[in-house]
């Protein structure tokens, strides 16, 4: 996973300004009791920062993949 993936992931699943907060104020044991920005920051993949966050905000496992997203109708 790309961090720009990463990023859309975030943004859709918690709205751009509540993953901000996430990422940078939630700890997660998982990764060594470090934020996901200080794990991202420190090497981890992205994903696995996104995965330890689903886990911590209880994200139901079928959106651990992302959400689907509805097409738009063309106008």
């Amino acid at each position: 996973m790309r961090l720009s993936q990463f990023q859309e992931l975030m943004a859709d699943e918690f709205g751009e300004t509540h993953a901000s907060v996430l990422l940078n104020d939630l700890i997660l044991v998982s990764l060594g009791e470090k934020t996901g920005k200080a794990a991202l920051d420190g090497g981890a993949e992205p994903r696995e920062v996104w995965l330890a966050i689903c886990a911590a905000m209880d994200v139901p496992k079928e959106r651990w993949h992302g959400q689907v997203k509805k097409n738009k109708k063309p106008n």
